[in-house]
């Protein structure tokens, strides 16, 4: 049996008004129904029909008006206008006058049949109006042949904007986005810029949403974060719209918008005769061209399908139901709905065997379907809601016909709290709401005025409660007053104290020190970039007269940090990173964004004149290198080691020093350079002063993240712990052998008294045997923490006249036959004796036995012999060329595993390079050393 439909009234005028946003087609029909004594307007949004409905009763009063959504039935017995949602008008009475709005919608997948309906079906006594989009056009001709058409024309222009930054949006802006989390995300970060803004959602109950809307249209706050809710008729004074987003959820998958969709949405900016703007913001790409044009002229391609569902349905049985519910259109282009909620749900109960028992009759499947129709406000798992469903309809079909009120009363008790965060409170109203609609059947429950009213409290309560709520997370007074007092180009009054605390209008705002303004950082985790710039904007004179003092302050007022800070008066006002060369770092201002001109060009030149001071004081031999009277080789030399901060392995300059003759010594010599046996380094920079600046200017120009500290104080050598590059030890003036470190001016007067023993020079002195297994305690009272010792090195032990390590120190020239005679005698003298170490040797490098053997295996000796009787030999170069412990330069077998000096070999890295006058780090080396098949 079909379901009766309400008696169509074929001759009424229908009139179509059609056209873009803010075109006053809403205001036009509630005019033209407030002038019959009856009508009815279906509107596409429960927040609109609340909207519409204060709007009307302001005009008629509340007894004569009603507001009918899903949810929410506010009917006096005498009301004469009823404004709705589209799914609830009551088309079984007439109106004199009737309109729907935003009938484009017929093409919406899962709503677009109920519209579609209203074209067909709906009508009023005197005069029917239908309000929308202008892409709709061709169906309002084709269902209603005498239709007549008026076409509006938007009242403001729409312009492109362009895509534009969160923190750079103008003032009355909504900012528009398709998910609860991103709302929320993009609400606090609007709160810390610009001290708040109003959220508006779908989900939210209208308490609710009046509430936000008006915190928005009150001024307290200059920006609305919203989903789409707004694009449907939604009225505040929005000068601009900005999404966040093109994409949503439409309920099955994530899609890009229609250029429809957000036309629709991009037309609340502008209203009446303002004009408005859109654009993009956060991620969202800029829009193309295309599209730009489309909104801008509110030009869109029709629509060219839309949903219909059978309105006449068979109640016989739950399968007559389903067959009749999934009736095709005989027309073309008229297509079914993508499952809407209620056919999903009766195709899950028709399924469960305890409604099948139940649902056998007309009236019952009736009843089936009107619980079907219960809209899951809650937004849970589909099976979730059937549940609920399912316990409804057995509950009406039982004994008494109606819900039990103990069961009633159960859930609703559960959601009167109002403690818990925003999205509690939002849960527990979607709950509500599902009573609420439950409540406004008068069929389903005993006494339904008084559980509407119940609901209706509950609601309301936690309605207020989530105001509260998202007032406290997205609303910041603070911020939001000093915005306001910016905007209004008002005076601002800043205090600072002694300690840098910035008051502005009585709030802390935030820290001046040195030259740099940091914002309060105690209202949340990541400070609001607007009270940084009112706080820049308050301290601006501060920071100039700051700037002219430290301009003209002596050098005594500053300092450098061992992390490379520079600091006036213990504050830190710049930060040096890599310059153009290590010598010569570049200095970063740290210094508020207000602070420029003049001042700013002060500040850094006076902070560049104290560190290029600072690099020419303390390394002053290391800078007048590049101004010696050298020339050629002796120039060569000087400028690579001063480029590696004073000291570099003798390996790598050796190709230069085969050349000098003993005036080019000298003149290095003069110039601090020492030529030594295994180093050619600067002794005067092995303080510990001028070695902490050059572990800094090392680090700094190795753009390290952590400057490293400086090695012990005093300390000749030492055990190494951190995994530092050897160009750290080096610079720090310390050679690195294995994990023992040596300074370079020790290691060297070492090498110069084993070349002695070696040739017999030295006289020994009995010593203990213990003297070689402990750690001299002469080493600490020797070298004092001013590197005297290196000093007294530079002076006693001149450098090599000759390329190779076993050439003798050079000596001045004799004077007399008697000279001649003793040079003649010690040349020849033999060069390979073996020796045994002495306490002075010991002393020298402060070691153990160990690292003893360890530091004379380095520079070429072997030990033989055990206990007291350990003696030490000269080893011939290329004999230790593999020589030391597997993995150390021991010589590998061939695969085969034949002997030594069978099969292919493996080049000495070292040895092949040095002969050939290659770097062994080079890449020439490398590839000298490589064999081509």
């Amino acid at each position: 049996m079909a379901a009766s439909s309400p008696k169509t009234k074929e001759f009424s005028p229908v009139t179509a008004v059609l056209g873009p946003t803010n075109t006053g087609k809403t205001h036009l029909a509630v005019e033209r129904m407030m002038a019959h004594t009856d009508g009815i307007i279906g509107l596409p949004l429960r927040l609109l029909a609340r909207e519409i409905y204060d709007r009307v009763v302001a005009i008629k009063g509340a007894a004569n008006v009603a507001l009918v959504t899903g949810e929410e039935k506010i009917t006096p017995p005498q009301a004469s206008y009823f404004i709705c949602t589209v799914e609830a008008m009551p088309l079984t009475r007439d109106f004199q006058f009737l309109a729907v709005d935003e009938v484009q919608l017929a093409a919406d997948p899962e709503r677009g049949h109920v519209f579609t309906d209203r074209l067909l079906h709906a009508r009023g006594t005197h005069e029917t109006m239908f309000l929308g989009s202008s892409i709709i056009k061709g169906w309002i001709q084709k269902l209603i042949p005498r239709a007549k058409f008026i076409q509006r024309k938007r009242f403001s222009e729409l312009t492109y904007k362009g895509a534009k930054k969160l923190s750079r949006l103008p003032s009355r802006t909504a900012i528009v986005t398709f998910s609860t989390n991103d709302v929320y995300a993009i609400a606090e970060l609007v709160r810390r810029q610009r001290g708040g803004a109003a959220v508006v959602m779908g989900s939210l109950s209208p308490r609710t949403r009046n509430a936000q809307v008006e915190l928005y249209q009150s001024g307290d706050v200059d920006y609305l974060v919203a989903t789409d809710a707004i694009g449907m008729g939604l009225n505040m004074d929005i000068d601009h719209v900005a999404f966040a987003s093109t994409y949503k959820f439409d309920g099955q998958i994530n899609r890009s918008l229609t250029a429809t969709e957000m036309a629709q949405i991009a037309g609340r900016a502008g209203r009446h005769m303002n004009n408005g703007s859109f654009g993009t913001t956060a991620n969202v790409p800029p829009m193309d061209e295309d599209l730009i044009e489309q909104i801008e002229n509110h030009q869109f391609e029709a629509v060219k399908q839309i949903r219909w569902r059978n309105r006449n349905l068979a109640f016989n049985t739950v399968r007559d139901l389903q067959r009749s519910l999934e009736v095709p259109s005989k027309h073309s282009g008229l297509i079914s709905p993508r499952e809407p909620d209620d056919y999903k749900t009766l195709m899950s109960l028709a399924k469960d065997p305890d409604i099948q028992k139940i649902s056998h009759g007309s009236a019952a499947v009736r009843r089936l379907w009107q619980v079907c129709q219960v809209p899951d406000f809650r937004k849970t798992m589909h099976d979730v809601h059937v549940k609920l469903l399912k316990q409804i309809f057995m509950n009406l079909q039982g004994p008494s016909g109606k819900l039990p009120t103990d069961w009633i009363a159960g859930h609703l008790e559960k959601l009167k709290r109002t403690d818990g965060d925003i999205d509690t409170l939002a849960t527990r109203i979607a709950h509500t709401r599902t009573w609420t609609y439950i409540s406004h059947v008068p069929d389903w429950v005993n006494d339904y005025k008084y559980w509407q009213d119940v609901a209706r409290g509950i609601e309301d309560n936690l309605s207020d409660a989530l105001h509260e709520r998202l007032t406290q997370r997205f609303v910041d007074k603070r911020t939001a007053v000093l915005v306001r007092k910016l905007k209004d180009r008002s005076q601002l009054e800043a205090e600072i104290n002694e300690m840098g605390d910035v008051h502005v209008e009585g709030h802390f705002i935030g820290t001046l020190k040195g030259l740099r303004f940091t914002s309060d950082m105690s209202v949340s985790h990541t400070d609001a970039r607007t009270l940084k710039n009112i706080g820049n904007k308050a301290v601006v004179k501060e920071l100039n007269a700051r700037a002219q003092a430290l301009s003209q302050a002596e050098d005594d007022a500053f300092s450098l940090s061992e992390t490379g800070e520079i600091l006036w008066n213990e504050m830190p006002v710049g930060k040096l990173s890599k310059g153009d060369s290590v010598l010569r770092p570049k200095v970063n201002l740290l210094a508020s964004e207000q602070l420029n001109g003049a001042p700013l060009e002060a500040v850094t030149k006076r902070l560049n004149t104290f560190v290029t001071d600072q690099i020419n004081t303390r390394l002053a031999a290391l800078v007048k290198l590049a101004d010696l009277p050298l020339t050629g080789t002796t120039r060569g030399i000087a400028y690579q080691v001063s480029e590696a901060l004073g000291a570099m392995p003798r390996f790598k300059l050796n190709d230069q020093i085969r050349t000098l003759d003993k005036k080019d010594f000298g003149r290095l010599k003069f110039g601090g350079l020492r030529v030594g046996y295994e180093h050619v380094f600067m002794p005067l920079l092995l303080k510990p002063d001028p070695t902490q600046l050059r572990i800094l200017l090392w680090a700094i120009h190795e753009e390290r993240g952590q400057i490293p500290p400086p090695p012990p104080a005093g300390r000749v050598s030492y055990e190494v712990t951190e995994k530092l590059p050897r160009e750290y030890y080096l610079t720090a003036g310390y050679a690195l052998i294995k994990n023992l470190a040596v300074r370079l001016d020790m290691l060297d007067r070492l090498a110069g008294l084993l070349r002695k023993a070696s040739r017999g020079l030295l006289e020994t002195e009995e010593k203990p045997a213990a003297a070689l297994t402990e750690t001299s305690e002469a080493t600490a009272e020797e070298t004092n923490a001013e590197g005297t010792k290196a000093e007294t090195s530079a002076e006693t032990v001149e450098a090599p006249a000759e390329a190779s390590p076993e050439t003798p120190v050079a000596e001045e020239k004799p004077t007399s036959t008697e000279a001649k005679a003793k040079e003649q005698d010690k040349k020849n003298l033999p060069r390979n004796l073996p020796f045994k170490p002495t306490h002075e040797m010991l002393s020298l490098v402060g070691t153990t036995k160990e690292q003893f053997t360890l530091i004379l295996e380095h520079l070429g000796y072997e030990a033989s012999g055990e206990g007291d009787d350990v003696t030490y030999k000269k080893v011939g170069f290329k004999k230790r060329k593999f020589k030391g412990p597997k993995g150390d330069g021991a010589k590998p077998q061939n695969k085969k595993g034949s002997k030594p000096g069978k099969g292919p070999k493996t080049p000495n890295k070292f040895s092949k390079a040095k002969d050939k006058g290659f770097d062994p780090n080079s890449p020439f080396a490398v590839l000298k050393g490589l064999k081509t098949k």
